[in-house]
């Protein structure tokens, strides 16, 4: 069976203790622990050693998804030392400037591929650009990203072609037309059947919808996410 968490910032923008704590109360043993706002890395890097992580699987942690060039030397020291300590550590390729500064994180980096709006990321042939400059490094699969891209689905399944290998964790969301990761409507499960149903079950699966102001519930978004894992049989099932 699939494993199934979310990111942090889905659960408590801001508050990795809150979100601990609520995915704790449902049992869940899949984390990312984000930090997609540059301020977020210090005190998340800072708590990560005397967080009490005991009860998850697979923790992992997003690097900041915007920040200065003259910001990459420090940013990557910190994440390189989080990586050194075992957790992977999602980057988007839009932020790095000099490839030569992540080849540390080795296989505990991980790339993800983009939304519409960034300049490189987005398809196979602009992330084999980005792995042929770091060999050693892993894939994070957002779906999300993937069907916003190309809506029919071809470019994500060309990516799982492409990077299978590589995979190491997957992004789970419906990503709208302004690039908002929101809760995963009946459609968006539809079109992620027909690639989720080819990943292996031990990748872990980490839901992003925003549902920190209300917008959908825990248990709402994991349901969600197993119809979109579910066999034929069963998701006609569960959806009817």
């Amino acid at each position: 069976m699939q494993r199934i968490g979310f990111s942090t910032g889905a659960l408590a923008r801001g508050d990795f203790h809150r979100a601990l704590q609520i995915l704790r109360l449902h049992r869940i043993e899949v984390v990312e622990l984000s930090a997609l706002r540059e301020f977020e890395l210090a005190p998340l890097a800072d708590a990560i050693p005397c967080l009490d992580l005991s009860g998850f699987s697979f923790v992992s942690v997003h690097a900041p998804s915007r920040f200065p060039e003259e910001e990459e030397t420090r940013i990557v020291k910190v994440l390189e030392d989080l990586a050194g300590r075992g957790f992977p550590v999602v980057v988007h390729p839009d932020v790095i400037y000099r490839f030569t500064s992540w080849r540390n994180l080795g296989r505990n980096l991980l790339i993800e591929n983009m939304d519409k709006r960034k300049p490189a990321g987005r398809t196979v042939d602009e992330l084999t650009r980005i792995f042929a400059q770091l060999p050693e490094a892993r894939f994070c699969f957002d779906i999300g990203h993937a069907r916003q891209v190309d809506p029919s689905m071809t470019e994500a399944a060309l990516l799982i072609e492409a990077y299978g290998d590589r995979l190491a964790e997957i992004h789970m969301s419906e990503v709208n037309t302004a690039s908002q990761h929101v809760p995963i409507s009946h459609n968006a499960v539809s079109a992620f059947r027909g690639i989720l149903g080819v990943v292996p079950v031990d990748i872990p699966i980490v839901l992003e919808p925003l549902i920190d102001q209300g917008q959908s519930e825990v248990a709402i978004e994991l349901r969600q996410a197993s119809l979109a894992l579910a066999p034929q049989d069963e998701w006609i099932a569960q959806a009817s």
